[in-house]
């Protein structure tokens, strides 16, 4: 059966009317958030730590800013948009502390609430709202008068009003106008976790190597590896985007869709699946969660390291020079670190 979508005429700006929403970091998703709650008519104030480089970009954007103890004593929805390993950190010192009944914490993630890194007491609602987009996309539908479609769940629904605050704040920052299904806190977080270690980004990314590997260990050039195995990627991606794996197929050559359904099949075989479904038990059983927060507590050691390797693979010296001739193409130097918060 078909998921029920909520639109603009099931959600009411009204249940947050004079009440204060709190922003806790302002990077991707919660400048996002706050921008276009704030420009829907709602109260937000921003929440940063002390010495944050953001309290100066938040109050330019005319958000009063406070440290997050504070604004979780102000607020009546407290939305938790800082990086998953530093919530638990910031719940036990900011937000458990300042926390009275009644009140909401919202996430657009549901990590640490499902993996119980963050154990809210039972008086409180606890909610998501996951626009399924990043925050710059968010925003700028909004502003566009669009949306971006996203998803709500109720983890605690302790004063019954749990559903019309998710709702309400999915409109405020025009979910709404696009569309919004209802999940769980296990079914966002997990299928979410898997999606970006086995397709969007590890597999993607790890795909995209070995391909790019092979050709250049078989004797081609560098620069036709690069165009055939990331370039035009973004060409199909966007197909695919646009109108699904079939619609995709209707626009390439028959000798691309031959070997699209006759090889692809060969290189993400049963054995690729067998493995993804290992994966998929590793999120499901905490195993990941566990691993991930001892790497954040050891000090991103590994995580650094391998992320540094990533950046020396030939394929980056290769791809930054050829970019460079793309005078369309917008050029973005991006620096490893953390999302702002």
């Amino acid at each position: 059966m078909a998921a029920k979508v909520y639109h603009d005429k099931d959600a009411d700006l009204n249940v947050l009317k004079g009440k204060t929403m709190a922003v806790l970091g302002f990077g991707s998703q919660g400048h996002a958030h706050a921008l276009n709650l704030k420009d829907s008519g709602v109260n937000v104030i921003i929440g940063l730590y002390k010495g944050s480089k953001s309290v100066k970009v938040a109050r330019n954007k005319g958000f009063k800013v406070y440290d997050n103890a504070e604004a979780v004593k102000r607020a009546d929805v407290i939305f938790v948009a800082v990086p998953d390993t530093k919530q638990a950190e910031v719940f036990k010192n900011d937000i458990k502390p300042n926390l009275t009944k009644g009140k909401t914490l919202l996430f657009s993630h549901g990590f640490a609430v499902h993996f119980k890194t963050v154990v809210p007491p039972k008086d409180v609602n606890v909610i998501l709202v996951a626009p399924k987009g990043p925050g710059h996309i968010v925003r700028r539908q909004y502003v566009e008068g669009k949306g971006v479609p996203s998803l709500i769940a109720i983890e605690q629904n302790a004063d019954r009003k749990a559903k019309k605050i998710a709702l309400a704040w999915a409109k405020g920052i025009g979910g709404t106008r696009a569309g919004v299904i209802q999940t769980t806190f296990k079914e966002e977080t997990e299928t979410d976790l898997f999606g970006e270690q086995t397709v969007l980004c590890g597999g993607t990314s790890a795909l995209i190597q070995a391909g790019y590997e092979v050709l250049v260990e078989a004797g081609y050039q560098p620069e036709m590896a690069y165009f055939e195995c990331l370039h035009e990627l973004k060409l199909i991606v966007d197909l695919i985007n646009e109108s699904g794996v079939s619609g995709m197929r209707f626009s390439i050559s028959e000798t691309a869709k031959w070997g699209d359904v006759k090889v692809g099949p060969k290189i993400i075989d049963s054995s690729v699946k067998k493995r993804m479904k290992a994966a998929l038990k590793d999120i499901q059983d905490g195993k990941f969660a566990k691993a991930w927060v001892r790497e954040y507590k050891g000090g991103y050691k590994q995580y650094n390291k391998l992320l540094k390797a990533g950046e020396k693979h030939n394929i980056e010296k290769v791809g930054s020079r050829l970019r460079s001739m793309m005078p369309w193409m917008q050029k973005r130097v991006v620096k490893g670190a953390q999302a702002a918060y």
